[in-house]
């Protein structure tokens, strides 16, 4: 007992016994925390991330350009008319009388500018059954989509004049005001519905009222504090609407998660016979630690997205890395505090006639009891049962395609515009998404410049890189100009890509590129999509080497076990690799797409695949080390390895398999959203989880370990330099002796080790 008498060592233990003693001081210090956060956070503002901070190259080059020049792109917006018949043609009467109407309505509004005639900018296809009246929305581009609405209105009133014509509008301000209408509440609701299904979950889980909410409320303060953070942090990094939208999920699932550890234990504890501040001394010690080991493990690899050099990422992976942070020192300081304000009024407001799973001894799960019974018996079969089922699982993710889904690919046919978009591109390849070139010289007007882009201008439709017509935009005060090529190739990203080669690589070192002290980046949607895939691509390998080696060294430190640390990283990988087989079956082979609504997409969405590797990794070791530190416990207590295995696996099995319903009923909400980004990164996440929670920890991990036997704990003499952060220690007892009322496992009171 002379560590008892020394006091606990750990981090965890020592701030849940601080919290559980002075837990009126914790608790207000949390509450002033999430506030002063807040306060924070509105005074400085949020930073936007801007086009200039996504990424490196070209795309932000031309960025740079235009908002060093306070140049502000007007959204533009296009008007396609198209003959439903093949008779008539641009140049007949009715047709010019339909180009007149359109022009006079959208002008007649006094929301845009710049109105143009198609037979002014020859916006007429090689057919000639289809133009495009094109004009400017006034004010910034950023808030066009609020203004563009009686637009939109005075051009379908000419249409419904014009029924042999197809009119239709087309452009930034439009497209975005049709998503936001289609899919912005969409996305809002499946954010609000993620708290009421957590709960909704935990009170199943708990069965009483006040013991379901504890983990919410953590989950929601810890949320609250860290928008405030992002707030201050943006004037460093600017963030994005998507890093608040991952950090609310991932900040509900670990929240929750390390309050369910906790909490669970707590409450284990007390139903062995323990008085209610002992119960949280323990839990306090033991799943407060491996709150700990897990919550600096998914920090690091969310910080592997700061490796990428992509400031969408980089928000993300920032947002996240926060918000994990702020809910781990909750759940190790406030929540203690607030166990030993509550008490045994933590199970008030219990639920009746609620059906919870039936539990054996000491907390165990008899389902798990069964299956685990079967896993140890046969540890071999069930290994390569299971690895090869999972293998089987992943083989699909070999020829997965990655890409930036076109429109159609993202919302099918469930809005019209979509449609529109494809006609455009049909009608004038490229038009509705051309490249754009961003010239900056000492004197724009200069001859020499003005003859490099009359030669760009020619050389881009003689190269048969674009049809034409390409349009110049100039600013001369500023002493910038615009270049605007349709890309033959149009919503082709692959022919689109070989067109803006093109340009890139012929057109521009041969005209623009030979004058000195002329920069002409060229940018665009088609040259965004590629400057962030060839970045992204680039940036895969560094960022799975930092989270792999950086997970290892933890695993590695935390458990002083190289076997463990070799374990862990070996599943966490067979898991990723699962979901990515899953996601490769359904979204890009089709395979059971109909029950998801995924029919037709035949690709999954570049960014997603390094997305799902960092979180997934970082969510699996949640259960890994809670599972694992429990089975270390128990062979800390004298058991041997098979013996600890069980104990640990069916005392894990309950909080486990809660806190992993909780991770999938949230993602899987997000799966049923119409975008397929979205619905991507939904059915990616939950069936991950779900297979970790149960194969992985259920199957693979104990028939793993029960093959190793005591090889589970090798650590080679020539690593026992490292520093030891184990802090395996006995819980110290209430004075008196009666903090324990029942007896430990072995039946004499044994002290808990961490």
């Amino acid at each position: 007992m002379e560590n008892a008498a020394r006091g606990p060592r750990g981090l965890a233990a020592r701030a849940g016994g601080w919290s559980a003693r002075h837990r009126w001081a914790a608790v207000g210090i949390w509450v002033v925390f999430v506030l002063v956060a807040m306060v924070a956070g509105s005074a400085a503002g949020t930073v936007e991330l801007k086009d200039s901070d996504q990424l490196k190259g070209e795309t932000t080059q031309a960025s740079k350009i235009t908002e060093d020049a306070g140049v502000d792109e007007p959204a533009s917006e296009s008007v396609l008319l198209q003959a439903r018949n093949g008779s008539l043609k641009a140049t007949d009467a009715e047709f010019r009388s339909a180009v007149d109407a359109v022009m006079k309505a959208v002008n007649a509004t006094g929301e845009v500018t710049g109105v143009t005639s198609p037979y002014t900018t020859r916006s007429i296809s090689k057919d000639g059954r289809s133009a495009l009246v094109q004009f400017d929305v006034r004010g910034e581009a950023e808030t066009a989509g609020e203004r563009i609405e009686p637009v939109l209105k005075a051009v379908a009133d000419v249409q419904d004049k014009h029924q042999e014509l197809r009119i239709e509008e087309i452009g930034g301000a439009s497209m975005n005001k049709t998503f936001d209408d289609a899919f912005g509440d969409d996305f809002k609701q499946a954010e609000l519905s993620a708290v009421p299904v957590a709960l909704g979950i935990l009170l199943i889980a708990f069965g009483a009222l006040v013991a379901a909410l504890l983990p919410v409320a953590l989950a929601i303060t810890a949320i609250m504090a860290t928008m405030g953070l992002m707030g201050v942090v943006s004037h460093v990094m600017p963030m994005s609407e998507t890093a608040n939208s991952v950090m609310l999920l991932v900040g509900l699932a670990v929240g929750v998660d390390y309050c369910l550890f906790y909490l669970r234990r707590e409450r284990e504890e007390r139903a062995a016979g323990r008085d209610a501040h002992t119960a949280m001394q323990i839990a306090a010690a033991t799943s407060g630690r491996a709150v700990i080991v897990s919550g600096v493990t998914v920090c690091v690899a969310m910080a592997g997205m700061l490796f990428t050099g992509i400031g969408e990422f980089e928000s993300m992976g920032l947002a996240s890395l926060i918000v994990v942070a702020v809910a781990m020192a909750g759940s190790v300081t406030v929540l203690p505090a607030l166990l030993s304000l509550l008490g045994e009024r933590v199970e008030k407001g219990r639920i009746p006639f609620l059906n919870r799973a039936k539990r054996g001894t000491n907390g165990e799960s008899r389902l798990w009891t069964a299956v685990l019974g079967g896993v140890l018996k046969r540890p071999m079969v069930s290994l390569v049962v299971a690895a090869g089922a999972l293998v089987a699982i992943a083989l699909p993710a070999i020829g997965m395609k990655t890409q930036n889904l076109t429109l159609d690919q993202e919302f099918g046919d469930s809005v019209p515009i979509v449609a529109t978009y494809e006609r455009v591109n049909e009608a004038f390849p490229g038009g509705a998404d051309p490249a754009e070139v961003v010239i900056k010289a000492d004197d724009i007007n200069a001859a020499p410049v003005k003859s490099a882009i009359a030669d760009f201008r020619a050389q881009a439709v003689s190269s048969g890189a674009s049809r034409g017509p390409v349009e110049v935009v100039t600013h001369d005060a500023e002493n910038i100009a615009f270049i605007y090529v349709p890309l033959v190739g149009g919503s082709d990203q692959e022919k689109a890509e070989k067109s803006l080669g093109i340009l890139r690589e012929e057109v521009r070192p041969a005209t623009l590129g030979a004058v000195d002290g002329v920069q002409a980046p060229i940018s665009g949607q088609v040259a965004g999509s590629k400057d962030f895939n060839d970045q992204l691509t680039g940036s895969v390998a560094p960022v799975f080497a930092f989270v792999v080696v950086f997970a290892f060294i933890l695993m590695l430190l935390s458990f002083r076990s190289l076997t463990i640390a070799v374990t862990s990283i070996a599943l966490n990988l067979l898991s990723v690799g699962a979901a990515y087989g899953i996601l490769t079956a359904v979204f890009q082979h089709g395979w059971g797409a109909s029950l998801v609504g995924a029919e037709g997409v035949g690709a999954i969405i570049s960014w997603l695949p390094l997305f799902l590797f960092v979180i997934l990794f970082g969510l699996s070791m949640d259960y890994h080390v809670f599972v694992v530190s429990r089975i270390r416990e128990a062979k800390m207590q004298g058991r041997d390895t098979r013996d600890a295995i069980t104990h640990g696996v069916v005392t894990t099995a309950g909080v486990v398999t809660s806190a992993a319903v909780i991770m999938v009923a949230v993602f899987a909400i997000f799966g049923t959203l119409s975008m397929q980004s979205m619905k991507q990164m939904g059915v990616g996440l939950a069936a991950a989880v779900l297979i970790d929670a149960t194969i992985i920890r259920g199957v693979l991990l104990p028939a793993v370990m029960a093959l190793l036997g005591e090889k589970n704990w090798y650590f080679p003499t020539w690593l026992r330099w490292l520093p030891d952060m184990t802090h395996d220690e006995p819980v110290v007892p209430v004075e008196g002796g009666a903090g324990v009322r029942g007896h430990d496992d072995d039946g004499r009171g044994a002290p808990v080790a961490v």
